[in-house]
């Protein structure tokens, strides 16, 4: 994740000093949500052209997905706690859209499109997943509030335990049945406690943790990578049949994220820059978390619309990023 002191005002970006980092900075994110959807892209076609190769892995899907939370919270701050108590409506109204406009589109669309009970719980689990851990690097290239956009992001991976298996008990449990308990106690053990364990490490040992940041970003694209992967072969046999359909309802649910994030800030009265970060806040999901509870509550077939959101929302996010960086920022 990048650092919220990213968010600096225009006047102090344009300054000499500070405008190099930015540009190193944007250098690295540019490549980053270049290279991330190729390396998904890569994953998908090996899981699906040699699943045997990938299906042994299934068991260590939970752990890789540690990783990923364990290297978000080697990037977390003080100081992006402390934005939330700066900003309280901002961070809640983000929350409150994210677990609303997502979990909601989702369960709209796999009612619209008749989903199978397997795919269209799937679908649902990734509208009611935390936020992506690429959101805040889209808002960064979007010329959005970094600062809101690390803080809303956070919040939300830090109740995911609670939130999520309520919301896909309430809304996915006329399709399937729900284990709500042993799914909050998943979400502990592979979220909760790797983001906190990653902080701490922060805090103890940051001049180590100093040296490998830079390599973070690059290595949970690998892991996610992995992890698509490992899901694209659970469920190899009945891509063909379902590809089209998992396809077209995950374009409708990122869109729908997308759009009704920015605007809910704007209902919200916030700046533009909020409202960039909402965007991305509301509209991309943790869909490695989705992947993971999917496979070990649902089966593989479950998991497929994780995969496919999974290369998604980072090859619109990047689109989006790149046509709003591109507009004037709004007083």
């Amino acid at each position: 994740m990048l650092e919220a002191t990213n968010n600096a005002p225009d006047s102090e970006q344009k300054a000499a000093p500070v405008n190099a980092a930015l540009a190193a900075e944007a250098r690295i994110a540019r490549i980053a949500v270049t290279v991330f959807p190729l390396l998904v892209v890569v994953a998908g076609v090996l899981g699906f052209l040699v699943p045997d190769l990938f299906k042994p892995m299934g068991v260590s899907v939970p752990y890789l997905l540690g990783v990923i939370m364990f290297c978000m919270g080697l990037t977390l701050t003080p100081p992006d706690f402390a934005s939330v108590a700066r900003r309280p409506w901002a961070v809640a109204l983000g929350i409150v859209a994210h677990y609303v406009i997502m979990p909601g589109a989702g369960w709209l669309i796999a009612v619209l499109l008749q989903l199978p009970p397997e795919l269209a719980v799937g679908l649902i689990l990734v509208g009611c997943a935390p936020s992506g851990t690429a959101s805040n690097v889209m808002a960064f290239l979007a010329k959005g509030d970094v600062a809101l956009s690390v803080a809303v992001a956070s919040v939300s991976t830090l109740i995911a335990p609670l939130v999520t298996p309520a919301l896909t008990l309430f809304l996915a449990g006329s399709f399937l049945h729900i284990d709500a308990g042993a799914m909050v106690l998943d979400i502990v053990k592979t979220v909760l406690l790797p983001v906190i364990a990653g902080l701490l490490a922060r805090l103890f040992l940051s001049k180590l943790v100093a040296k490998v940041l830079p390599a973070l970003p690059w290595a949970s694209a690998v892991v996610i990578s992995l992890i698509v992967a490992i899901v694209v072969a659970g469920s190899s046999s009945k891509i063909v049949a379902a590809g089209g359909i998992v396809f077209l309802a995950v374009v409708l649910h990122n869109g729908f994220g997308l759009g009704l994030g920015y605007l809910a800030g704007k209902l919200g009265r916030l700046d533009d820059k909020a409202r960039r970060a909402l965007a991305f806040e509301v509209g991309m999901q943790n869909s490695g978390l989705a992947a993971t509870l999917a496979t070990a509550h649902f089966g593989a077939l479950a998991a497929l619309p994780s995969a496919v959101f999974s290369l998604w929302h980072n090859v619109s996010g990047a689109i989006v990023a790149a046509w709003l960086a591109r507009r004037p920022l709004k007083d």
